[in-house]
């Protein structure tokens, strides 16, 4: 599998009871689907897999896969501290017919390089699915380092990374030193030096919502190869990537959805939903960059 595009992190609804809303869930992936992204993934950390049991990791895949069937390509979550947790869940997703998997460092236990090799590749050997590595050492607290990549070097089934260090420096470096892995732009307020450096994919919650507009910027700079356009389309959106970086990401993605039409039902405690105030600020966000983005679009039709 090629990963070209705009990825969307797909929300988890919930009922009043706090539940699995199947049905708005439905409409969640049809809202993508329709939206012309280019695949979908599940159990991510936008679709809140922390906070869900094994069963209910299993059913969204499974459901995911019948709703989808395939229009889109759907990309498996496999988030664990223990590997053989992550194993299970990636061997679930083969069955249930995930055109690849997202692989991650297991969170909390803080493992070495050589051990984030070893839980990948036994990942690698049980499935053999596409992969797509995901380095977040901000929230797994260690990094997918040059010893790391050393060590799996012979995985042929390797294919991207999602790179949300937030290090830019690591953009440059991936590129160079490791041309064979696709990049995917994980860190939103760097898409543009992402694609400037020839990531082809964007891993974007935001797109559950303003799903246009990242596609836009996508379009702009990777097909068109227009980073004029694109540097306007990227300034428009800086005030939702500041916005969704203020420390409330999940609850901002699932307002932003309701502020849509889609049922979301807020989010699983811990975390809390925004509250008024915060969804109006985020609703004239939102709006003007639909108006910004839509002009500037009109200016290069015209130009």
């Amino acid at each position: 599998m090629n990963f070209q595009g705009i990825y969307a992190p797909a929300i988890t609804p919930l009922t009043a009871q706090g539940e699995i809303d199947y049905p708005a869930f439905d409409a969640v992936l049809e809202h993508l689907i329709a939206s012309k992204i280019h695949g979908i993934i599940i159990g991510g950390s936008t679709g809140e897999y922390y906070a869900h049991t094994t069963e209910e990791r299993l059913a969204l895949a499974d459901h995911a896969r019948q709703v989808i069937a395939s229009r889109l390509p759907l990309i498996v979550g496999t988030g664990a501290i223990r590997t053989e947790d992550a194993v299970a869940y990636a061997k679930a997703a083969k069955a249930t017919g995930a055109d690849a998997i997202l692989v991650t460092t297991p969170p909390y236990a803080v493992p070495t390089s050589q051990e984030i090799a070893d839980h990948v590749l036994a990942i690698d050997a049980a499935t053999d699915l596409p992969i797509m590595l995901y380095n977040y050492p901000g929230r797994m607290g260690v990094p997918m380092d040059d010893v790391f990549f050393d060590a799996i070097a012979g995985a042929r089934n390797i294919v991207a990374i999602k790179e949300s260090s937030g290090d830019v420096t690591r953009i440059h470096r991936l590129a160079r030193h490791y041309p064979h892995i696709s990049l995917s732009c994980g860190w939103d307020d760097q898409a543009l030096e992402f694609f400037a450096w020839g990531a082809p994919s964007w891993v974007c919650a935001g797109a559950n919502f303003v799903p246009a507009e990242h596609v836009a910027l996508y379009e702009a700079c990777v097909v068109e190869k227009d980073f004029t356009k694109g540097r306007a389309i990227m300034s428009a959106m800086l005030p939702l990537m500041e916005f969704l970086d203020g420390g409330k990401f999940v609850a901002s993605i699932k307002a932003g959805c309701e502020l849509i039409g889609l049922r979301t039902g807020g989010v699983r405690a811990p975390l809390k939903p925004l509250d008024a105030a915060e969804k109006e600020t985020l609703g004239g966000i939102i709006e003007a960059l639909r108006a910004e983005v839509a002009a500037i679009q009109a200016g290069a039709a015209h130009g």
